[in-house]
């Protein structure tokens, strides 16, 4: 079993995107037990607010143009609040990029453990935006790659297998990626070229 880092909850600011109501009271009473400042927001989130750690929002209320982002790409946890179970609602409140639920009425528990599990979603989901993003960059540099070897095909010799080992080496050696390597390679080889 792993062990997972708790986040800093004490530390932490929340919204809460939802008209008054006393949900919402029974709500800022369990955050601020936890220690976590609460600012209550409706009918929007403003810029200002999109600092906070966390959002927990309205899923049956709430309607597009909410939030300072693009849909699904909240920069904190976000957290809906759902009384109707109607399909649209909870599509919605999923389309927008919800990482964990509290169902209503809110009581006097639930939501620490709501904090939890949207933190530790939301952690995933951007460790899996990043593994992406440096997947599309390596596929991005491959034709870099090709090229890289190629040069080395040409100005060493031997065969592919000694040219990837180079290029491997040459990537070890100078504390880089094969991409990056491969890219320094080739604006070396077009500078000797151009005669700079």
């Amino acid at each position: 079993m792993t062990h997972r880092t708790r986040p800093p909850l004490a530390q932490w600011h929340a919204v809460i995107l939802h008209r008054e109501h006393p949900l919402v009271d029974a709500l800022r009473r369990q955050l601020e037990l936890l220690q976590i400042r609460v600012t209550v927001s409706w009918p929007h989130l403003d810029e200002a607010q999109a600092s906070a750690d966390v959002v927990f929002f309205d899923a049956d209320m709430g309607h597009d143009g909410q939030f300072p982002w693009p849909r699904g790409f909240a920069p904190m946890p976000i957290i809906a609040l759902i009384g109707s179970e109607a399909p649209g609602r909870i599509e919605w409140a999923l389309d927008q990029g919800s990482n964990a639920h509290l169902l209503k009425p809110i009581g006097s528990t639930g939501a620490y453990s709501a904090l939890l599990i949207a933190a530790h979603a939301y952690q995933q989901v951007r460790a899996q935006a990043d593994d992406i993003r440096v997947l599309e960059d390596r596929l991005r540099q491959r034709p870099i790659v090709v090229r890289a070897i190629l040069h080395l095909l040409q100005n060493e010799g031997g065969g592919e297998a000694a040219a990837w080992k180079r290029l491997r080496s040459v990537a070890m050696d100078w504390g880089m990626t094969i991409e990056d390597a491969a890219e320094a390679i080739c604006r070396n080889d077009k500078r000797t070229r151009s005669g700079a």
